[in-house]
């Protein structure tokens, strides 16, 4: 799930670059990139992942 919203993140903000909207100060493309870059690293780093690990009970 986070590596789906990383990507929309980072094609928003190739958007923003390519057609050259200004935006204000903290939406820029820059910003917005680094935020996609981070939920990925979480995404690889395990975080976010799906059904936890199931115990055994013996």
């Amino acid at each position: 799930m986070l590596a789906i919203v990383a990507g929309v993140l980072l094609f928003i903000a190739f958007l923003i670059n390519a057609a050259e909207i200004s935006t204000n100060d903290v939406f820029t493309s820059t910003n917005v990139m680094l935020l996609g870059l981070a939920l990925l690293a979480l995404h690889v780093a395990g975080v976010g992942g799906g059904l936890p690990a199931r115990r055994r009970r013996r």
